[in-house]
């Protein structure tokens, strides 16, 4: 088990809006801009080989967004380059962590100063659990999100999923704002964020119950 110890004190950071992170999960990423492509370089010269996933903030321009205070750092496990020089790599989730301030420098993607401290869960598979969660019940509410939405699924590998497997993927992949995004990574424990995408998931049923009588 990675240890808070071994985390380094600076990271490279990636804002990339509505991608979320989570740990002990897994991020595809293309990689295409020049300079995350030196980013990804940089990475992967290091032992860590880490990259902080960050959402955008509200605030800030364009070309340089002001950053969420809380990202996920997640270790290159997957890398390939097609013949044009893209990187397709897979971010395998490590640890939360929080931006204590950002370092000015001569790269030209972003980095910063983190603290792992208060996410100490995160960096062991068996410290977290959702004694609480009613599987059938939540089955049942994304169904008929799906239904709504007009999505498919592949219902028995859900129904065969572990809790945390479930809750994360879902939370990952489903289409939700960036702020949106950023409160199910600020979420403490697995069943608060279970929480929090359900009471996701029954607002955009409401918000389209509603289209559906006007």
């Amino acid at each position: 088990m990675v240890r808070r110890t071994d985390l380094p004190g600076m990271i490279p950071v990636f804002p990339l809006p509505g991608a979320l992170l989570l740990p002990r999960s897994r991020l595809p990423l293309h990689i295409f801009e020049p300079r995350y492509l030196a980013m990804l370089d940089d990475a992967l010269k290091t032992d860590a080989r880490l990259i902080g996933m960050v959402q955008p903030a509200a605030n800030g321009s364009d070309e340089r967004p002001s950053l969420q205070r809380i990202g996920c750092a997640g270790r290159i496990t997957q890398f390939s380059e097609t013949e044009d020089g893209r990187y397709m790599i897979t971010l395998s989730g490590l640890s939360r962590f929080r931006v204590m301030e950002e370092v000015d420098g001569f790269t030209p993607y972003r980095r910063c100063k983190v603290s792992w401290a208060g996410f100490e869960q995160d960096l062991d598979p068996h410290a977290d659990s959702d004694d609480s969660f009613d599987r059938g019940a939540f089955l049942k509410l994304l169904d008929r999100y799906f239904d709504a939405r007009g999505l498919s699924a592949d219902w028995d590998t859900l129904k065969d999923a572990e809790d945390e497997l479930l809750i994360n993927s879902l939370s990952m992949l489903l289409d939700f704002a960036p702020e949106e995004k950023q409160a199910l990574l600020e979420a403490p424990r697995l069943g608060s964020r279970r929480e929090t995408l359900v009471t996701l998931i029954e607002f955009a049923l409401r918000g389209g119950e509603e289209d559906l009588i006007q």
